[in-house]
């Protein structure tokens, strides 16, 4: 079953895709161990409070473990197994396909639209730019293409980068015409290129998305920041001015100091990809809950991302 198919109560038994694996300490000494589980469907805890050590062992990131235990959906804390046993599952026992999150599109299809995309692109250092770093020969393009957009909340699964790139880039580009005082080509630019340093910030761990070193060391932003700027000083003559515009977007996309961005949107461009990448964010959250969603329901339950639960009005009750 899939685990949104999940019922109250359920007993389960069978593979699931370890998420993520969390040792934490109890208010009165001692450790435990929390799991994240899950499969394409969406994801559940499970907390282990014996044989924390042999567990931690078995249950890597990225490591499908065959689980038994009870069903819950936990008002506050939302869908929870009780373990009962846990070993890793051998390899007849699943299809890696059916426990991982993927996009609605293709990838084919969503590098189709991204090089259409590109292609508008009239300033010529600005074309040069995006075929040094999004270019199919380029050395970035295979890992951006496979590359997560997120750990947790939106798109974090393969290909995930490429879909919200695309998207901020694609939302950026129709409202530029809207708007009087914004240069289309500077902003697409800085919307396809915004996220450009997850390409080092995420590694996949088997079948699970890690932090870097230079992820955790560093930051998305500053490694994206360095990598568009070494690849502006390969190319004769770029504008100073234009190479500002567009590093600008990519240290300003986060909106605020207290997300990480080192400056605030400055400009009118930055100003747009930040709110368009936001707002594209926040829906990929839409999506991530409504694949969690059992039949009938219409209400998830409470999301960091959102600050709430969120509501599908167009689905049937129960």
């Amino acid at each position: 079953m899939l685990v949104r198919e999940f019922t109250e109560g359920q007993q389960v038994a069978q593979p699931l895709l370890v998420r993520e694996a969390e040792r934490r300490t109890r208010r009165g000494g001692g450790e435990y161990l929390r799991l994240s589980l899950g499969d394409r469907s969406g994801t559940l805890a499970a907390m282990v409070w014996d044989d924390v050590d042999s567990i931690c062992e078995l249950a890597r990131c990225g490591t499908v473990v065959h689980v038994e235990g009870r069903f819950e959906r936990h008002q506050r804390y939302g869908p929870q197994l009780a373990l009962a046993q846990l070993r890793v599952a051998s390899p007849g026992e699943y299809r890696l396909e059916e426990l991982l999150d993927q996009p609605a599109r293709g990838p084919d299809l969503m590098e189709d639209d991204l090089r259409e995309l590109i292609a508008t692109i009239q300033q010529p250092h600005l074309r040069a730019l995006l075929d040094r770093t999004l270019g199919r020969d380029s050395s970035s393009w295979g890992r951006f293409r496979e590359q997560p957009a997120a750990k947790h909340y939106h798109q974090a699964y393969r290909h995930g980068l490429l879909e919200h790139a695309l998207s901020v880039a694609q939302g950026v580009s129709a409202i530029s015409a809207t708007f009087p005082g914004i240069d289309r080509d500077v902003a697409v630019t800085g919307a396809l290129l915004h996220d450009i340093g997850k390409l080092e910030a995420y590694e996949f761990a088997g079948s699970a998305i890690e932090l870097t070193d230079a992820g955790r060391l560093q930051g998305e932003i500053p490694l994206g920041y360095y990598r568009v700027r070494q690849a502006i000083e390969q190319i004769d003559g770029f504008p100073t001015a234009l190479a500002e515009a567009v590093c600008h977007i990519i240290l300003a996309h986060h909106g605020s100091l207290e997300h990480g961005s080192p400056v605030l949107p400055c400009t009118r461009e930055a100003t747009l990809v930040h709110m368009i990448d936001n707002l594209g964010g926040r829906l990929g959250s839409f999506d991530r809950l409504e694949k969690e969603l059992r039949n009938g329901e219409r209400w998830s339950s409470f999301d960091r991302a959102l600050g709430g639960g969120a509501f599908f009005a167009g689905r049937e009750a129960a």
